[in-house]
């Protein structure tokens, strides 16, 4: 089967506007889920302004490794290197 020329000017000119639609319609899409995702973010101005939320953490784990909390236990010293293990020992008197 030949192909004309015309024949393969229409294939080329569907093809060119089918490409366009194609384009479009993701362009669209495109703006579409960006409006969403906008619609769904906070700021960071409005959120140290209205809230407070801080931007960072530290952790405490790792303060002082190497400090050691002395604690009484039947007559006899122990020694703890954990300060919330032993100020919890502290206050509950055992």
């Amino acid at each position: 089967m030949s192909c004309t020329e015309a024949y393969k000017e229409h294939i080329e000119y569907t093809f060119n506007a089918f490409c366009r639609v194609v384009i479009r319609y993701a362009a669209i899409n495109a703006w579409r889920d960006r409006d969403k995702r906008r619609q769904r973010e906070i700021s960071f101005e409005y959120l140290t302004e209205e809230k407070f939320y801080p931007f960072s953490t530290t952790d405490k784990y790792f303060s002082d490794p190497c400090k050691q909390y002395p604690v009484m236990i039947c007559g006899q010293r122990v020694i703890f290197t954990n300060g919330e293990l032993a100020e919890v020992h502290i206050i509950s008197g055992v």
